[in-house]
């Protein structure tokens, strides 16, 4: 009986480890979404603090890879691209998962040194929701176009338990 436990303690002590990474990060902080039948593997940013952020600083954006973001509740919504040196598309979508509005959000020059923090935001573009939204996507450049996203288009999230996510 002492050699069959010996056998299977490395298995006991794997599925120990896996239970406890999925408790410490239950799906890595990704949200698996399925857009128009493309796979994409998105970040959650649902606090203050991670829709601040956003993907600011970033250098690339995995081909599957960007953010969802997800509020409070629905409200009219703007994004700017400070900070950023990359390219991004960007979906608002409002409290049933309906697409509001898409943007293709281009990379701005930078803050030069001598620019004040106001002045520079007050230099970027705004990128608006048109109505009232709850969600927003951000993916890699040039999705919006091959899957043809367009205003009154439905993406399928399970609204009710990321709604209950947001702080």
């Amino acid at each position: 009986m002492a050699a069959w436990l010996t056998m299977l303690a490395p298995a006991f002590a794997a599925l120990a480890c896996l239970a406890g990474c999925t408790q410490l990060s239950p799906r890595n902080g990704l949200e698996t979404v399925t857009i128009k039948g493309h796979v994409f593997h998105l970040e959650l940013a649902a606090n203050d603090e991670s829709r601040t952020e956003g993907l600011m600083r970033r250098t690339e954006i995995a081909e599957d890879g960007g953010m969802l973001f997800v509020f409070p509740e629905a409200a009219y919504r703007s994004f700017w691209m400070g900070y950023c040196v990359i390219d991004i598309d960007i979906l608002f979508l409002d409290a049933h998962g309906r697409i509001t509005a898409v943007h293709r959000m281009v990379t701005e020059a930078p803050r030069r040194a001598d620019e004040a923090e106001p002045a520079y935001r007050q230099r970027l573009a705004s990128y608006d929701a048109n109505f009232p939204a709850q969600f927003a996507i951000e993916l890699r450049a040039g999705w919006l176009d091959r899957l043809e996203l367009r205003v009154g288009d439905k993406i399928d999230l399970d609204l009710d338990r990321l709604k209950k996510q947001t702080r």
